[in-house]
């Protein structure tokens, strides 16, 4: 692999710092730090210029950051599950790369999983009537006793044929 050079770098990492609690802090100061500069500048258009503009210009180039950041994580995970979809024995390898698809095709390939699972269901005895949904519903909700670890558990089973 490649070390990643250039905007996609410096993106990557201004991203990872406008997100942290120190940015936070740190926009917060400034924000008192200019409000308590008020009324030494009498409340004056420069004054509250100064923060419109480093506010729009900092928005606006945040954007481009947040964007690339976003497509970046977007690709690696699209390319994370295209390796499950191949590495998998039984899976549609036709599934793989579908993010290229025309937005016709993904809603025809939609419809047609929603038939499958549908067709599964009924197969299952579980079609959609709402005692069903009711049932289904009930089966997730968390138990009324506490869970010592902390934290609820569901598994999900899926009728995949």
């Amino acid at each position: 692999m490649t070390k990643k050079h250039g905007f996609a770098s410096m993106a990557q990492n201004t991203a990872k710092l406008a997100g942290s609690s120190s940015a936070f802090v740190a926009i917060c100061l400034i924000t008192f730090v200019w409000l308590v500069t008020g009324p030494i500048f009498h409340w004056s258009d420069t004054w509250q210029l100064v923060i419109n503009t480093v506010t729009n210009i900092v928005s606006m180039l945040m954007v481009f950051v947040i964007q690339n950041t976003q497509n970046r994580e977007s690709s690696a995970l699209q390319l994370k599950v295209d390796e499950l979809l191949r590495a998998v024995r039984g899976a549609q390898n036709t599934f793989i790369n579908l993010e290229e698809l025309s937005e016709e095709d993904l809603n025809a390939l939609k419809d047609k999983s929603a038939a499958l699972a549908e067709s599964a269901r009924q197969k299952a005895g579980q079609a959609d009537s709402p005692a069903n949904i009711a049932s289904r519903t009930k089966k997730l909700v968390a138990p009324s006793h506490p869970d010592p670890g902390g934290a609820h558990r569901f598994v999900a089973r899926v009728n995949c044929e």
